[in-house]
């Protein structure tokens, strides 16, 4: 069976308590650490009982010490805080799933250099369900062409901090280089006043955020007199809890390596 000992950042958080019950419901996976910010209301609780599924695993600010135990550290916290965890999972040699989005060009080299130490997914998107998305994108604007309209429209909770989403990113790159398109030349994001017509070849974004939308993301394909539409909608954060210990298992025995959900689900 796989040594699969999981560390989870951001536990008390939304995301973090999502993964602390998936972790549990895993016959496969052990909860050995919980971790959250100094002064975090969940510090110092059973990370089950947040969940009711008391496991005593405690919530603890020592990243260090929580790491350590670990095979593999799931985070979805900020970007900040992921590249503090990212260092300690290199000095332990401890494998990490990142779900974490808003990285700026450092971070994301950060996280290049540290997978030649460790093994590493980082992925916009955990879903299963998304990734299935990503791949009909890429077929689908092979398929079709120069001649469609291509707009990506996403909506989120009202906390969440960055925007587009990560997902809407990467649906926008994905549909970009099956085009042959560079999307930071060809993106626009968002539209105001009297713009013009529109230029054929922009990859179009608009962002929603209210409520406690958990994700949805809808791409249209638009040419004259029709169009088509592929989209996601998530009603709870289980897909990516369930994704992501799909590919903690994934790094399992790996030693090092920088690897995204369509590795772990095969659809290179």
């Amino acid at each position: 069976m796989t040594d699969l000992r999981i560390a989870i950042a951001g536990a008390g958080g939304r995301m973090g308590r999502m993964l602390v019950e998936a972790t549990l419901r895993d016959a496969e996976a052990t909860l050995v650490a919980a971790i959250d910010q100094p002064g975090a209301a969940a510090q110092g609780k059973d990370a089950g009982e947040m969940v009711g599924m008391p496991c005593g695993v405690l919530v603890s600010s020592d990243c260090a010490a929580a790491i350590a135990q670990a095979t593999c550290l799931i985070d979805f916290t900020r970007p900040d805080a992921t590249l503090v965890h990212l260092e300690i999972c290199r000095r332990h040699g401890v494998a990490m799933v990142i779900g974490t989005t808003g990285f700026d060009v450092a971070g994301s080299e950060a996280i290049a250099a540290a997978s030649q130490h460790i093994p590493v997914v980082f992925a916009p998107n955990m879903s299963v369900g998304v990734n299935a998305v990503f791949k009909l994108l890429d077929v689908a604007s092979r398929i079709l062409g120069e001649g469609y309209d291509v707009e990506i429209v996403e909506a989120h909770h009202r906390y969440k901090i960055d925007a587009p989403s990560g997902t809407a990113l990467r649906m926008g790159e994905v549909v970009a280089e099956a085009l042959g398109r560079d999307l930071n030349e060809c993106a626009v994001y968002g539209r105001k006043g009297v713009t013009g017509e529109r230029p054929q070849s922009t990859i179009g974004f608009a962002t929603v955020r209210g409520g406690d939308i958990v994700g949805d993301h809808q791409v249209m394909f638009c040419g004259l007199g029709e169009r088509i539409e592929i989209g996601h909608k998530a009603s709870s954060r289980m897909p990516y809890a369930l994704g992501s210990l799909r590919a903690a298992r994934f790094l399992a025995n790996r030693k090092s390596g920088l690897f995204d959900m369509q590795d772990v689900l095969g659809l290179r």
